[in-house]
């Protein structure tokens, strides 16, 4: 193992602070000021948003706001001022004018007329700073995790119930059109799969070193202590320290994790995990995780396998759902869904009539190609004929906006999400305890 490759904050300057916390596709996207926004919108019907967190998921966010016409973002907070006054600088160029804050409490004293928070901080302070907003009169629309504690979590549901607010939880994929056509058409009205008996998923990222910061931009070391933080490390690599984060399957796993439950309609009654600080010994959380939850369905049993690594990307990110007459193979990257069949099952015609399928084309198989005699015959390939083109965090906070002006309901209300969240938890706690555990369903009631 090179130490130079896993140990050491990450070397900083202007071009890798837009790669590391915008991304190649956002980064265009943000080099074209005046691109985003639609003007014509009039003022009494845009709604008025704050963000409270601008680090790398508060900058996705901002860049799938900008393509919502009516939503202007009037207020940014964040406590580290090179991060804030960047992104300010930027929706200036967008025509858009923010006001600035260090302290979110300042901005819940003085923006009095925000139809809508955006919270996207780190774990630990999700459930402070959401329960703040809702009690102040806002709806808010939180990243996912709720918390980095189950009982953080419960308390914003309690404070979503008792203020009447509105909270969707970032679980995007509950939004995704092809997630939605998935679930709705394929899974519940044609039952395509049959009995479900099997699901896996995973997602990994490749190795890499830990983040650094420019040297001239720290933030003081009072703020700093003030939230929570020992030091500039700790702030900017906070998902690796279990005090302020939950973890890589807190990080990465709490997506698939949440389709799991939300296409079987149902949370796991036990799980077990193994795991460890096999790469990355410096870092308090493992960094790899292997779990596999039981699900009790109608038909039966069911059982999903969950990977996270750090040390690899490969094999890509995605949701597989396996069932005595089909598969589908879920991801929010197209070119990884599918949907095949066992060549046994009823005919699908009448689902592609339906525009529900689309026949895969694909070239047969090499009749040179020898394989073993018990491998069951090639499954027939089928693609989901639903049209996308929108940035991936964007259909949910559409979703989320819409319900504010009444035309929709929240596809991932905090209380819905708190399921996953519990087995994402409970997960966790299985790669600490090395045994099977029980999740009981009082385990999810706030």
């Amino acid at each position: 193992m090179d130490d130079r490759i896993v140990s050491g904050p990450r070397s900083f300057d202007r071009r890798s602070f837009c790669k590391t916390t915008l991304g190649a596709g956002i980064a265009m996207a943000w080099a074209n000021p005046g691109s985003l926004f639609a003007a014509d919108v009039p003022p009494s019907e845009q709604l008025r948003v704050g963000i409270i967190g601008v680090g790398v998921e508060g900058r996705v966010l901002i860049e799938s706001m900008l393509k919502i016409p009516d939503v202007r973002i009037v207020a940014v907070c964040d406590i580290w001022d090179y991060a804030r006054n960047y992104v300010i600088r930027y929706l200036k160029d967008q025509d858009q004018v923010a006001t600035g804050y260090t302290d979110y409490q300042d901005l819940l004293a003085k923006e009095k007329d925000l139809q809508a928070i955006i919270v996207a901080t780190p774990d630990v302070w999700h459930a402070p700073i959401t329960n703040a907003c809702l009690q102040a009169g806002h709806h808010v629309y939180c990243e996912k995790m709720m918390s980095n504690t189950i009982e953080g979590a419960k308390s914003m549901v309690r404070t979503m119930r008792q203020t009447g607010k509105l909270l969707q939880i970032g679980h995007q994929r509950r939004s995704n059109p092809r997630y939605l056509v998935a679930l709705n058409h394929l899974v519940r009205e044609a039952k395509l799969l049959g009995r479900i008996t099997t699901v896996n998923g995973q997602w990994n990222r490749a190795v890499s070193a830990d983040f650094g910061w420019p040297k001239k931009a720290e933030i003081p070391h009072d703020v700093l202590a003030k939230y929570g933080y020992a030091d500039m490390y700790q702030f900017r690599n906070w998902r690796w320290f279990r005090h302020l984060g939950g973890g890589p399957l807190s990080d990465l796993g709490a997506h698939q994790i949440d389709v799991f439950n939300w296409f079987l309609g149902t949370a796991p009654t036990t799980v077990m995990a193994g795991g460890g600080n096999d790469f990355y010994p410096h870092h308090e959380w493992f960094d790899n995780a292997m779990v596999i939850f039981q699900y009790q369905l109608p038909g039966g049993v069911a059982r999903a396998s969950y990977q996270v690594a750090t040390t690899t990307s490969a094999g890509g990110y995605f949701e597989q759902f396996m069932g005595t007459e089909g598969t589908i193979k879920m991801s929010e990257n197209p070119k990884s869904c599918a949907v095949y069949r066992e060549a046994a099952a009823p005919s699908w015609d009448e689902w592609i009539h339906r525009h529900y399928l689309a026949v895969k084309n694909e070239p047969p198989p090499d009749p040179s190609e020898k394989v073993d005699v018990r491998e069951t015959a090639a499954l027939a390939a089928y693609s989901i004929p639903a049209t996308f083109n929108k940035a991936i965090h964007q259909p949910h906070l559409e979703n989320f906006f819409n319900a504010i002006k009444g035309t929709a309901k929240l596809n991932c209300p905090a209380d819905e999400a708190l399921a996953s969240e519990i087995a994402i938890f409970k997960a966790s706690e299985a790669v600490d305890a090395k045994s099977l555990l029980t999740l009981r369903p009082e385990d999810g009631q706030a």
